[in-house]
Parts: C-alpha cells; structure tokens; sequence
C-alpha cells in the first residue's frame, strides 16, 4: 500500500511503515496528483479532503490527526465507502493547558486574581471539559455552556462521558447554564466545532451582537475555529472598549492572517494551542490504530519508546510564594505561551506576501512543546491548597 501523510504528523513513517511505502510531504502540498495512487490519506487541519482531492484517487482509508472534523467532507467519504477516522481528544489537554497559560499571562498584564474571574466556557466537550477542570483547580468560578450536550443528556441519550474530566461529567442538564450567563462573566473562551447550519451553528457565533451583550471589559478567548468569531465585529469591539483583551490562537482566513486583528489581540499565537508534543503522538496513535481496524491489521506499534525526554522533568516551587504566583511560574517553566506571541507577531515584520508563508513556518517549526504531566513538582514544604492546584493543572507533585 501507498501512505500519503502530512509531513507534521509525528512518527508517521515509524507507525505506518507496516503499511508499506510512506510518502510524507507539507500539508498544502497535498492535492489531487499527490494522492492519485495512494491507499491511505492522513492529513491535518490544513488540508481540505473531499471530491476535488480524492476524484479518480484509489484512497481507501483517510485518516486526521486532529479533533476537528471540518475539513473533512464526510458525507463524500461515506458515499465512496472510504474509511475514516479522526483523533477526538487527542490533543484536548494541549488546549486546556494553554488556556491556563493564557489565563496567568492575562492575570500578570491586567493584575487579576484569577479565583475572582468567573469564566463562561461555550462548548464543554474534550477540550472544554478539560479547561473547566483546570480553571476549577485555580478556584475560578466556572459557567458552562453547551446546548447540543445539554439536550443530549436531557434525552438520556448520552448515558456518560468516559475519559472526561470528573468535573465534566456533573451534568445532567441543571450543570449546562444558558449563553445569557456566559455573557455576565469576565473571561468567555470558546470550544466549539466549526458548523454552519442548524441551532447550533457556530459560524461568526462570536458576532457583534455577542459582544455588545458580553460584560463590559470582558476578555474573548477562541482556540477552536477561525471562523467562529466575527474578525471585524472583533477589531469594531476592541476599538470600542467593549472587550478588555482578546486571546486568539486561530484566525479567519488561516494561513492570511487579518493583520489589524493580530496588532489589537493581547495574546496571538499561530494556531498551537493543541500542537503539544504529547498531543501530536496521541493523534498519530489513534489514526493508526483506526487504519489497522480498517484494514484488519493488528495493531502492534506503539510510539511510547521514541518519545524523547522532557525539557523540563522537574521544578520546585516556593510554597510561600502567593499560591497564583507559585502556579504561573510553574506553568511558565513548562510552557511559556509569551514566547509564541513573540513569534505570531513577526508576521507584521513581513511583506504582505509573506505573511500566510511565515505563518506556515511557525507551524511547521513549532518547537517542541510537552504538557505539565511530564513534570514533577517538589513544594518546598507542605502546602495543600498549592499541591492540590498544581495537582489539577495536571502536573505530577512529590511529597515536601
């Protein structure tokens, strides 16, 4: 068989090799002549995969590596017979722990005491269930807000949420808070799919109506989808001292990134919120291992031996430092989120052609980034409400 992968998945040759002949190339590379005489497809967000792509191809089974399905016209899929399979969940913590590294950056710049923020999270899926679990250990007060879950579970029709945070599993519906609650909290972070049609549409969700009923001074977070905010009702709210701050990780028009909307943002990165490492392999596992079940091949490579050491495999931190401060530092060692806006704002530094390509880059080049798991932490004497904080965050703590 033929294995045509986006080159940014990692480890795609070492999994797929059994496959046979793995042909790894850039995401943007991918197109119809590309995939023509391949067996198996797998793709990443960038890579748009329906009729114009896979017409006349003999792909049998595609494959994304990430949480989101939008790129990926189904419906042709399952029309054709073509396999397919996604990674949901795969890089949820990825986001969760960026969230929280921007929610300490926000609490740094605008002096906040974060248990003093209430935040409303619109979409309580993987990825927000992991961020209401985080936020929870910081003491955030938290309201969570997703419709197409809450009638699910009011029709008893989802009987649990295995692999989701505890706190994620409290429902049923009297858990889930209407959107008018979201818009009386002091920081909104979005976590939904990209979708345009029905109740639940998440296109331009965040328009200017959204922003004019959100508390004034409020904060948007987005690292779901470019298009779930309205970019220039966003610039018009910004200018208009609505909004207080603005983190974005993803951006409408992806890679031509709305420049204007980059210069206003407190917080820009270049769609990275889940491209932690750990994250990265779970994506590459899980489509191998839905390839091998498509195929009837046993599954029998696992990555954990080719991970590589962590940058960062233990901290101490002060237990007299202010307990905020004593989490911000550690999530700071381990991930500092600042040193990715640094780098999404060289693209102003850029012609205008080169924009979309330097955005690419920092893709491409993202550095190698793990989550807090991999970290252990020795507080310097014993102090429960830090250890358990930094215990929800997700890292490893060690007696005093």
């Amino acid at each position: 068989m033929k294995v045509v992968a986006d080159e940014n998945i990692p480890f795609v040759r070492e999994g797929f090799r059994e496959f046979g002949d793995v042909v790894a190339v850039p995401g943007r590379a991918i197109d119809a002549e590309t995939v023509k005489a391949a067996d198996v497809l797998l793709v990443r967000s960038i890579t748009k995969v329906g009729e114009r792509l896979l017409d006349g191809s003999s792909v049998r089974f595609v494959g994304t590596a990430t949480i989101g399905e939008d790129h990926i016209d189904t419906q042709y899929l399952a029309d054709r017979g073509i396999g397919f399979a996604s990674a949901p969940g795969s890089n949820a913590n990825s986001v969760a722990e960026y969230v929280v590294a921007a929610l300490f950056a926000l609490a740094e710049r605008f002096d906040l005491a974060l248990d003093k923020q209430e935040l409303g999270i619109v979409g309580v899926g993987n990825v927000g269930a992991r961020v209401l679990d985080k936020a929870s250990a910081l003491g955030m007060p938290c309201v969570p807000n997703d419709p197409p879950r809450a009638r699910l579970e009011r029709s008893g029709t989802v009987p649990s949420y295995l692999g989701l945070p505890a706190r994620a599993r409290l429902g049923p519906s009297p858990f889930f808070r209407p959107i008018e609650a979201v818009f009386d909290c002091d920081i909104v972070t979005l976590h939904v799919p990209l979708t345009y049609e029905g109740p639940d549409a998440t296109y331009h969700l965040a328009d200017a109506s959204f922003y004019s009923k959100m508390k004034p001074g409020a904060i948007l977070i987005n690292t779901s989808r470019g298009p779930v905010v309205d970019s220039d009702a966003l610039k018009y709210a910004i200018d208009a001292n609505r909004l207080g701050a603005c983190v974005l990780d993803v951006w409408e028009g992806e890679p031509n990134v709305d420049v204007a909307l980059l210069e206003r943002a407190t917080i820009a990165t270049p769609h990275i919120a889940g491209y932690s490492f750990d994250g990265k392999i779970n994506g590459t596992r899980m489509v191998y291992e839905a390839a091998c079940a498509f195929f009837g091949i046993e599954a029998t490579w696992d990555p954990a031996s080719l991970l590589p050491s962590p940058e960062c495999p233990k901290l101490t931190v002060d237990a007299q430092t202010d307990p905020q401060r004593a989490a911000a530092c550690a999530v700071a060692a381990v991930y500092d989120i600042m040193r990715d806006d640094a780098s999404m704002r060289t693209i102003c530094s850029v012609p205008p052609p080169e924009h979309a390509k330097r955005f690419d880059r920092l893709r491409s080049e993202y550095p190698r980034r793990r989550e807090f798991f991999n970290t252990r932490v020795r507080v310097t004497f014993e102090n429960v409400p830090l250890e358990r904080t930094l215990s929800g965050l997700g890292f490893v703590v060690e007696d005093a």
